[in-house]
């Protein structure tokens, strides 16, 4: 396992670092996740279509996902009452703004994730200033939230192995329409005066991944806030502890990095309510630091279909992202969701990467823990 006091001590005799200060106010170069990441990047940079032949032979992962998301797609328009007018293959021949070109209707789909549409190893980035740890595990994340409903698929694969990754827990968050966190109270998140919002977890959860490492959730698209692109975050815990109460605890995650979308679609749910009544400044992708420095790399968006004629029918997205199963980095929470309700971190300096977290600050959810496959 590669632990972070080995990647602080090898650090010490990198190279420059980014900077990506400017771009993520909490994300500073000599910082333990800037160094974690220089290394990250020059030492792992493999990608999914390397394991292309070997996803197809061992149980057709691709041909199963082209399969399933098809199924899911249209079982969320089912769900909203949206006419099926067409199946998946043929929204995918559609000018649907991904980065995909020439798709049609029998584009095979190890083709979703080859070129530019593939999704290396991630580049490991800061969780951000906003991760809330004891989460519900859960499909659903709107807790009431307007907006324009998204699913989004992730199915991780592990790139030692080239095999899909079962029975990991992966937590999803992001802003809502108005480029607000729940689970936090700060300065540049909404109210900072409303303590009630630790308590809150819109547009957070977690969910475990299947035996074909697939994870689904259903939020709203995310909203933008000052500094940043729209975007989503996600952490993979191989080790934690699942409660009774329906969330789960984790102190340590094998990835954690940040997925985001096409800014013409971006532009089109911007212009919708409740999003034209963001008045914080709207960062477009390319003035995105994080964005920028995951794309020399990777491709981080999101592929995605309408499920009707319009974003107000809602939106499915899909992403396969290669992870490092070896790997296990700490990581620090701004607050955690217990039975109580939200409790900050008084030392988490608003989260962060790189340090063990203090587990004697940090309270856990009431209840008893659960035994699953990757506590």
């Amino acid at each position: 396992m590669v632990f972070v006091s080995s990647i602080l001590s090898a650090a010490l005799a990198a190279s420059a670092l980014v900077e990506l200060t400017a771009a993520h106010p909490h994300y500073h170069p000599g910082s333990p996740e800037a160094i974690k990441r220089s290394i990250f990047q020059r030492n792992a940079r493999r990608s999914l279509a390397g394991c292309q032949d070997e996803l197809s032979r061992r149980g057709g992962v691709y041909e199963k996902a082209k399969v399933r998301r098809e199924q899911f797609a249209r079982d969320a328009r089912g769900a909203r009452g949206v006419p099926y007018k067409r199946d998946l293959d043929t929204v995918l021949n559609t000018d649907h703004h991904s980065n995909l070109t020439g798709v049609t209707n029998n584009t095979d789909a190890s083709t979703l994730f080859t070129g530019n549409s593939s999704c290396v190893l991630g580049p490991e980035t800061t969780e951000g200033p906003y991760y809330v740890d004891g989460e519900y595990v859960r499909f659903d994340l709107r807790d009431g939230q307007e907006g324009v409903d998204t699913y989004v698929e992730v199915q991780l694969i592990d790139v030692n192995t080239c095999e899909p990754v079962p029975d990991v827990y992966v937590d999803f968050w992001h802003a809502n329409a108005t480029g607000v966190y729940s689970g936090v109270t700060a300065g540049g998140n909404g109210n900072s005066d409303d303590e009630t919002n630790l308590d809150s977890t819109f547009c957070r959860g977690l969910q475990q991944t299947d035996s074909d490492g697939v994870i689904q959730f259903l939020s709203i698209f995310p909203g933008h806030y000052t500094g940043r692109a729209i975007h989503i975050h996600l952490a993979a815990h191989q080790n934690g502890t699942f409660f009774s109460n329906g969330t789960f605890v984790s102190s340590n995650v094998s990835h954690v990095g940040q997925v985001f979308f096409d800014q013409d679609l971006i532009d089109t749910v911007e212009a919708t309510s409740p999003y034209n009544t963001n008045t914080q400044n709207l960062t477009t992708n390319s003035d995105d630091g994080i964005l920028a420095e995951e794309a020399a790399d990777i491709d981080p968006f999101l592929e995605y279909v309408l499920l009707g004629d319009d974003v107000s029918e809602g939106i499915f997205s899909w992403v396969a992202l290669g992870i490092d199963t070896t790997s296990s980095y700490a990581i620090s929470a701004a607050s955690t969701l217990t039975e109580d309700g939200g409790v900050a971190n008084e030392n988490s300096g608003m989260g962060g990467m790189g340090g063990p977290p203090d587990g004697s600050s940090m309270p856990v959810p009431s209840g008893s823990a659960v035994p699953s496959a990757s506590a």
